[in-house]
């Protein structure tokens, strides 16, 4: 179970304008968005705290104007299923310090990647939607496109393991 008295570090960033605070996005592909549901409910126990020092920069599900800039800290949950999906994380890769993936579609590709391993008769039922959606034959996991530095397991995720996660990337960076 979470423990609600975890906190980051203390490191001294500021809590005034974003300048000094750790630019974070969250990305979603092809998955159930289960990771991002406990990343919002997480935010329900360390807000206080996560707002001194991180600037949620691009976080669909908090904000309806984001930024695509830079990313100290980029989450990327779910698989890659699409050539858009594949130049996105690509993007998303370039300008950001860190990428952590999140969640087992992102990990492993599944379970998104089930099809990857359908008969002939399901795959030919399918084309017809692979070719529609602009499909790769194969769902890739996020480290067969981009390098991650770190991964976060789960379907969903378990809010320690991520605020863990958090803590040794947050280690990492002093401004």
């Amino acid at each position: 179970m979470q423990n609600k008295k975890e906190k980051l570090p203390a490191r001294g960033w500021s809590a005034s304008g974003g300048k000094n605070k750790i630019k974070i996005g969250w990305f979603s592909f092809s998955c159930c968005e289960d990771n991002l549901v406990i990343f919002t409910e997480i935010l329900n126990d360390h807000w206080q705290e996560w707002k001194k020092i991180f600037d949620f920069r691009h976080v669909n599900a908090l904000k309806s104007k984001n930024i695509f800039d830079e990313f100290d800290i980029a989450f990327i949950e779910g698989a890659v299923a699409s050539e858009k999906h594949k130049k996105k994380i690509e993007e998303i890769r370039k300008i950001s310090k860190k990428v952590v993936a999140v969640g087992s579609c992102a990990i492993t590709g599944m379970p998104s990647a089930q099809r990857n391993f359908f008969n002939e008769g399901q795959k030919k039922s399918i084309e017809p939607l692979i070719e529609h959606f602009a499909s790769f034959p194969k769902v890739l996991k996020v480290s067969e496109v981009i390098k991650v530095d770190a991964e976060v397991p789960g379907c969903p995720m378990a809010p320690d393991v991520f605020v863990k996660a958090v803590n040794n990337l947050v280690e990492g960076f002093q401004f």
